[in-house]
């Protein structure tokens, strides 16, 4: 599995696992229920990750839709 993006923004991460579910990538969301230990204040960041088959994929599908800048480094 490969880290996509990490952001505390619930919104990104939603449209972000739309494109990913529309172009039929699959993809797992980290860390989405650590709200419960942080009080449900938000400040623990949500992992979107892929399989290392589709991570090129999914980094030019996010590049494409203007996320580009949303994803972790991939070295």
């Amino acid at each position: 599995m490969r880290e996509l993006v990490r952001t505390n923004d619930a919104v990104l991460v939603s449209a972000i696992g739309a494109l990913l579910d529309a172009a039929r990538i699959h993809h797992l969301v980290f860390d989405a229920n650590m709200s419960v230990m942080d009080g449900s204040l938000g400040v623990l960041p949500r992992r979107i990750l892929v399989r290392d088959e589709d991570n090129s994929a999914a980094r030019d599908l996010l590049a494409e839709a203007g996320f580009g800048h949303e994803l972790r480094d991939d070295g």
